[in-house]
């Protein structure tokens, strides 16, 4: 697992820096740390044609989210609301903790 990998976290909120998405926000539905791409709502949509099945038995044309490489998003500070890159800070009970290297503030949960 890459550093940037571990410093995406699922829920939290990431601005997309280019493609045609850039500037769009959205919450991180998913991390996929081999393949280093993050799923995230509503963004990178993609046109899937599937089948009927039990649980979608109209089938047809499906609109989803594909998977974007991590390198073209940023996590947004939940305290300052801006992008932001992401430290790691050690916590005195151990392990490490994500802050925000604008404001400092902690990261996710």
């Amino acid at each position: 697992m890459t550093t940037a990998v571990k410093k995406i976290k699922k829920g939290d909120t990431v601005i997309v820096l280019t493609g045609k998405d850039s500037g769009r926000r959205g919450k991180v539905l998913r991390v996929l740390p081999t393949e280093k791409k993050v799923l995230v709502e509503s963004l990178n949509m993609v046109k899937r044609h599937t089948k009927p099945t039990n649980t979608n038995p109209q089938g047809g044309i499906v609109e989803r989210p594909s998977p974007m490489p991590v390198g073209k998003v940023m996590v947004v500070c939940g305290k300052c609301n801006k992008p932001t890159r992401v430290g790691m800070k050690a916590k005195e009970s151990g392990g490490f903790m994500r802050v925000c290297k604008k404001c400092g503030a902690g990261l996710g949960k």
